[in-house]
């Protein structure tokens, strides 16, 4: 007997294509988000850059989560297609693209230097302050060209990442944090827009992640609320405030669930057992963390897997960077 094979084409919308792999991608299935991104054909400029930026964030989480090596070839992929997007230099592309592309390559800086030799290292000791700065700068040019509320508030959140988990600043990431917390809770529709979308945006109880933004976002974004409340929570917790940390975190565990991010809610709840901890309920922490671990090594989260199994042997996921003076 002999088999054929035939290949299905079919229409579908453009948006509709994204925001299934941006399904895919905030659950944790990243190979499934890219052969779909990969199988779709394109024929005008436009959509072949946002194809080739969506690819480009399915690979930076997967990255950053799974330990993948895929995001160096898509990086280059989404600057070939946006540099040729109507024939002009990705400086000249559409405005909401451009800033897109631009807000990946702030991502990507993030990780490099927030994550060294596959460890996740926070403050500046050893790394290069020229390039630390750089990447503030770059967040700061980001919030002021942002097209829209939410993709502002995204640049905040990194203004805020760089400050904590880079410089050790932890009294200037608050206003950060807040200012995208007004953004996203803008209407909280959750909504990805068309280019890209929302994801992890790194510290606070996980080795840090990705956080986007993509199409008309002035409507608000359930992810972006989730991490500003992650990081703010994270202080109230440094500052002995537990009560307002544990309302934090579990409205930001309850905004993750609701927008189907899988790594993200468990990498939070990692954080609702550090609580447990503090209370004393040793025994319901371990337990849930053993869950977390289990989970997360299901899916081939393997930086939330080790984040997991350092609590179990006793490790603190939010204890803050230690300030030095080395590498400011």
């Amino acid at each position: 007997m002999t088999n054929t094979a035939s290949t299905l084409r079919t229409a579908v919308p453009l948006d509709e294509l994204i925001a299934a792999a941006r399904e895919l991608r905030i659950g944790g299935r990243w190979e499934r988000a890219m052969r779909l991104l990969d199988s779709a054909a394109a024929t005008d400029p436009r959509s072949r850059a946002l194809l080739a930026l969506a690819a480009a964030e399915v690979a930076l989480e997967s990255h950053w989560f799974g330990g993948t090596a895929l995001a160096g070839p898509r990086f280059a992929a989404a600057e070939e297609f946006v540099e040729v997007l109507d024939g002009k230099p990705s400086d000249e592309a559409p405005s909401d693209i451009r800033w897109d592309l631009d807000f990946l390559r702030l991502r990507h800086g993030y990780l490099g230097q927030v994550r060294v030799d596959g460890a996740f290292r926070v403050g500046p000791d050893g790394k290069d302050p020229a390039a630390l700065a750089a990447l503030r700068t770059h967040a700061e040019r980001l919030r002021g060209q942002a097209p829209d509320d939410v993709r502002r508030g995204w640049a905040e959140m990194y203004l805020g990442l760089v400050a904590d988990n880079l410089f050790a600043e932890r009294d200037l990431a608050p206003d950060h944090y807040e200012a995208a917390l007004r953004a996203g809770e803008a209407g909280e529709a959750g909504d990805s827009g068309e280019s890209g979308a929302t994801g992890e945006a790194g510290g606070t109880g996980e080795a840090g992640g990705a956080g986007g933004a993509g199409g008309s976002r002035d409507s608000g974004d359930d992810l972006l609320v989730r991490e500003a409340l992650r990081h703010l929570g994270d202080h109230d917790h440094d500052h002995g405030d537990h009560v307002r940390a544990r309302e934090r975190w579990s409205r930001a565990t309850e905004l993750g669930a609701r927008a189907g991010t899988v790594p993200g809610t468990l990498s939070q709840q990692l954080l609702l057992a550090v609580l447990a901890r503090d209370a004393g309920d040793e025994a319901g922490a371990v337990a849930l963390v053993r869950e977390i671990a289990r989970w997360a090594g299901a899916i081939g989260a393997v930086t939330i897997e080790a984040q997991a199994r350092g609590f179990l042997t006793g490790v603190d996921p939010t204890a803050p960077p230690a300030t030095a003076e080395s590498g400011r």
